[in-house]
């Protein structure tokens, strides 16, 4: 697992909650993070479509569809960055009888974990979650 999903997470869920366009200052202060880490999500998350930027003195950003639309999974796959289990630097000797399967079997376990974690997130959307924050 990684440090973006809770970002993005974080960034869709006070974009869920707005009235209107916000800035990446403003969501990085609510973050606690440098406001380059937060643009560098945000466009992610426009090439995503999940949100859309307006330029100019009103501008900032907004969500790109109604947040009934976007399941929690869906902003899990857009920032996902390899495996959930991690993966070992090394290649395990050819020769050993569990070095050669390890990382076969380490990956279909892999593989499972992450569909199961997508089967919960996909039957959650963004306006549910938000809901939290009343």
């Amino acid at each position: 697992m990684n440090g973006r999903f809770p970002i993005a997470m974080h960034i869709m869920t006070l974009l869920c909650a707005a009235d209107d366009y916000l800035s990446s200052d403003y969501m990085a202060g609510s973050i606690n993070v440098n406001p380059v880490l937060v643009r560098k999500e945000l466009s992610n998350l426009i090439k995503h479509q999940l949100i859309i930027s307006r330029e100019g003195k009103n501008g900032g950003y907004t969500l790109g569809k109604p947040a009934t639309y976007i399941s929690l999974a869906s902003i899990y796959k857009a920032v996902k960055q390899g495996n959930i289990l991690g993966q070992a630097k090394n290649q395990p000797n050819p020769a050993c009888p569990i070095g050669k399967q390890i990382n076969d079997h380490l990956k279909s376990l892999d593989n499972e974990i992450e569909q199961a974690m997508l089967n919960k997130l996909g039957t959650t959307n963004l306006a549910e979650f938000c809901k939290k924050f009343d």
